[in-house]
């Protein structure tokens, strides 16, 4: 009679139930490395310290060259409304590069320009065109009050020592109002020196340069 013959089944995987185990490597199991961000207190101080003068030519050269600001630099009527250090932080692409933003608004298109430029490459790296208003510059707030002195529907309604105090940008509140698609500023005339009460409010098209509107400071 021959002798039986006794199955012997293998033992599982030591592991949870439903999941594979772990592969092994040289009798350890295989652990994926962790990667680590890199450490932003680690960053380059220099990256924050103001653009240079050339940097800031540079910058500003960089995006008129860009195709997609060509029109607004062959029409030469745009204004810089600010140009200012970028830094990006790890794990970004242009951490470490020096980065300057650069805005400014074309007044040949009513449209505003907002750019990323890396000074290292020398390349526009980000950039917005938009119809979004941004704050006036202190040369757009120094000619509209220019237009507004020069305007004598104004001059014939200030009083006595009144001069003009600032100059904000205005934004009209309505699709009557002319401001409301023109990029447009608001000239505050009063005396210096007192209670700080304005007289005269000038509205200044700053794409025609001219006023628009004047308004007793008690109706605004």
């Amino acid at each position: 009679m021959a002798a039986s013959k006794t199955s012997v089944k293998a033992k599982p995987a030591k592991g949870k139930p439903g999941k594979p185990a772990p592969k092994r490597t040289n009798g350890k199991a295989h652990v994926a490395k962790r990667r680590v961000a890199p450490d932003v207190a680690l960053a380059d101080p220099a990256l924050f310290d103001p653009l240079t003068p050339g940097e800031t030519a540079d910058a500003l050269r960089t995006l008129i060259e860009d195709r997609r600001t060509a029109s607004m630099a062959k029409v030469g009527r745009y204004r810089v409304i600010c140009t200012e250090p970028l830094v990006v932080k790890p794990p970004h692409d242009l951490a470490g590069h020096r980065l300057a933003r650069v805005v400014a608004y074309d007044y040949s298109s009513d449209r505003a320009v907002d750019a990323t430029i890396d000074l290292d490459a020398g390349i526009v790296v980000h950039l917005d065109m938009t119809k979004a208003q941004p704050m006036l510059s202190r040369e757009e707030e120094a000619l509209a009050m220019s237009i507004a002195m020069a305007d004598e529907r104004v001059r014939n309604k200030l009083q006595l020592g009144d001069s003009p105090q600032c100059a904000m940008h205005y934004w009209g509140r309505t699709p009557n109002d002319l401001a409301f698609a023109r990029r447009s500023a608001a000239v505050v005339f009063g005396r210096s020196g007192t209670d700080g009460s304005a007289s005269v409010i000038a509205v200044v098209d700053l794409i025609d340069q001219q006023v628009t509107q004047v308004v007793p400071a008690e109706v605004w």
